[in-house]
């Protein structure tokens, strides 16, 4: 049986009044790649915020690996600060907006983890960046502020920077959607390359021909809600769901195949 990499149980979480997430559950396994798709405020950002404890869940179950954390009433205070740390390290993020520290060089910004986080001695982060930086195709903008660098090559810094921590999983939150279009491909390219590589991934996504072409499966989210998943063949060429259905046909693309009604 394929070993479960990340396993997502009755996941709920609300901002005041509002239910952004309604039960989640979603298993990914390992060397697999889940991309979620869905309409603007459906709660995607919100599950990768969940999954990496950027937001606290109110309750439910997370598993990244071996390391698990339930949240719920008095749950969450349980956990110690060096256990919340060691399960963050396993996930590495990738913002929609880089997120990247302006007075930092490239090889600055990927060096800072592992530096900072994990003690590590400056020469050995140092050969570690300067590598994942050639791996992003940016071995020549090492020395480069952010401010220098077009969108796409910050976007591939900041994977670069997700990736400096040796990561369990790759959760990447919209990874595109701030660039110009121009600039889409090289950074898709890096994931796909990592998806090659076998890196298990969560990827929140409005490319959806990159997610039929990357993905092992596909999620469909509204109001808070999975709705329909499966494969990208499934999903997003026959969908069943009339959510998704209405979604997907302003991606002309697969509008000629879906089925009729009946």
């Amino acid at each position: 049986m394929p070993e479960t990499m990340i396993d997502i149980a009755d996941l709920w979480k609300n901002f005041g009044a509002l239910a952004v997430l309604r039960g989640i559950s979603l298993r990914v396994e390992r060397g697999s790649v889940v991309a979620i798709i869905g309409p603007s405020g459906s709660g995607k950002s919100t599950l990768l915020r969940c999954v990496n404890l950027l937001e606290d869940p109110d309750r439910g179950r997370i598993r990244v690996g071996g390391r698990e954390m339930r949240f719920g009433a008095g749950l969450r205070s349980r956990h110690s600060d060096r256990e919340l740390s060691a399960f963050r390290a396993a996930t590495g993020m990738v913002f929609q907006h880089f997120n990247l520290f302006p007075h930092m060089t490239a090889i600055g910004n990927v060096m800072a983890g592992p530096s900072i986080v994990k003690r590590m001695a400056r020469h050995e982060a140092a050969e570690i960046a300067r590598a994942l930086l050639a791996k992003v195709g940016l071995a020549d903008k090492a020395d480069s502020y952010p401010s220098q660098l077009s969108g796409g090559q910050r976007q591939r810094v900041a994977i670069a920077r997700a990736l400096a921590m040796n990561p369990s999983v790759m959760l990447c939150d919209e990874v595109t959607s701030a660039l110009d279009p121009e600039l889409v491909g090289e950074v898709l390219a890096v994931i796909e390359q990592l998806a090659e590589e076998g890196m298990t991934m969560i990827i929140v996504t409005h490319e959806v021909a990159f997610a039929h072409e990357v993905a092992d499966l596909v999620a469909f989210m509204s109001d808070g809600v999975i709705v329909e998943s499966g494969p990208p063949g499934q999903v997003l060429e026959h969908p069943e769901n009339p959510h998704t259905r209405a979604f997907l046909a302003r991606f002309h693309r697969f509008m000629g195949s879906f089925p009729g009604p009946g």
